[in-house]
């Protein structure tokens, strides 16, 4: 599969060039194209996986919420996509494990946060470049303890393993979120295929191999007696506030106590890290909010499909009218090759990471869920922790609606055509 997730937005004219010639050479060879404007190229992908596969892709963040993924630099990408194989030494795994209830107003981007913070707690890491200590760094992060997250939620956590830079990452879920996901995507592939998307033959194979598992769901799981480098536990009833990760560092795990009051000056709410669900509970904070927001507040939802529903539901027009800046599908500011923040300004961003320089020139970027950006947003700060848990007991009194997600089998556009796929492979 190839994107232009990170070129769509602001092309230049080679860019351009591209977009017009690379999708033949992509379809030509089997391969699926998506289009300038579809968005982030792994939340495509994913609801093209199998489980218990194994991957690989040229960007770092090529990391499967379901089987497995190795990312690679793009000769070798190339090679495994000629051959069907690519050379790799197995690394050890490194087992993070969750136990105990989430807490009141915690989020899936705080458990995020929560494997660097306790992380350092433990020893396995250091926010000091000077002896710096990495113990996830070239390892498999295997996650348990949370077997019913949806699939969208499983890759915030495999996502951000990225960061750690692992080499890889597996989550264990049960069947039920993994069938839930497939029976969606299956009529998303049909969809694809309606509305021309290529390599055609391509993405009716993959619908088969959804349907094959679906008809006999298996997965694999760890071995009883499997060895770890280390074993990291996390309890969520301990953490009882949100985690950020800290100018400009995605290791530098803190408390939000630990920086309340930090005046800011942008929020940007998007990147591959983010579903529909943030974009909801985001609109739902702002639409109490009245007037001009004391920040420059960016959008980007990372599909079109994603873009097309919050339409509908009208959060388009909520982001409009506290003046969000409304970005088309793709990586926006997390790349910070296009769009970018002011000079020198402090930012809480969505995105998956904050090195110095990336979001924008001597920007100080703070890490943090879409619903904590939300209120720094509207506050032009970072707040309490009781203002937070304000805002985060509104969102829970309407969580069900707000953290839906795209399931495309419950949605009668996608619904239809599929059904005139079938239709017409029937003739």
């Amino acid at each position: 599969m190839q994107s232009f997730c990170h070129t769509a937005a602001y092309p230049k004219p080679v860019d351009v060039t591209t977009h017009h010639t690379l999708p033949d050479f992509i379809m030509n060879r089997g391969g699926v194209s998506l289009r300038p404007g579809d968005g982030v190229i792994h939340s495509w992908l994913n609801r093209m996986l199998l489980p218990d596969t194994v991957g690989t892709g040229g960007d770092s963040h090529t990391r499967f919420p379901i089987g497995i993924s190795f990312p690679a630099g793009s000769g070798l990408v190339a090679f495994a996509a000629a051959t069907g194989v690519m050379p790799l030494d197995m690394p050890e795994s490194v087992l993070v494990r969750f136990k105990g209830e989430m807490q009141p107003g915690i989020t899936l981007r705080d458990l995020v946060h929560a494997i660097p913070y306790y992380g350092i707690q433990h020893g396995l890491l250091t926010v000091a470049k000077e002896g710096k200590i990495n113990e996830f760094s070239g390892r498999v992060v295997e996650i348990e303890g949370l077997p019913q997250l949806k699939v969208e939620q499983a890759f915030e956590l495999a996502d951000a393993t990225a960061e750690r830079s692992a080499a890889g990452c597996t989550i264990k879920l049960d069947k039920e979120p993994v069938a839930e996901y497939l029976n969606s995507n299956i009529v998303m592939l049909k969809w694809m295929i309606a509305e021309g998307y290529g390599d055609q033959r391509t993405l009716e194979r993959r619908i088969k191999g959804m349907e094959e598992w679906l008809a006999n769901p298996e997965l694999m799981e760890a071995d009883a007696d499997a060895e770890y480098a280390h074993v990291l536990e996390i309890d969520m009833s301990e953490i009882k506030e949100p985690i950020l990760c800290a100018p400009n560092d995605p290791d530098d795990a803190r408390l939000l106590s630990d920086v309340t009051g930090e005046e800011i000056d942008e929020v940007f709410i998007g990147s591959c890290m983010t579903n529909i669900g943030h974009f909801r509970a985001a609109g739902k904070l702002l639409d109490k909010y009245k007037g001009q927001l004391p920040t420059k507040l960016w959008v980007a939802p990372p599909t079109k499909m994603d873009k097309d529903q919050l339409t509908a539901e009208g959060y388009y027009g909520i982001f409009g009218r506290v003046g969000a800046r409304i970005e088309i599908p793709g990586c926006s500011l997390c790349m910070g090759n296009q769009a970018r923040v002011g000079d020198n300004t402090t930012v809480v961003s969505t995105s998956t990471r904050n090195f110095p320089n990336r979001l924008g020139k001597g920007a100080n970027v703070y890490l943090a869920s879409a619903e904590l950006a939300a209120v720094a947003a509207i506050h032009g700060k970072l707040p309490t922790v009781e203002e937070y848990q304000a805002y985060a007991r509104e969102l829970n009194a309407t969580a069900a609606d707000t953290y839906r997600y795209l399931n495309f089998d419950e949605l009668d556009s996608y619904v239809e055509k599929a059904d005139t796929v079938i239709f017409q492979q029937a003739i």
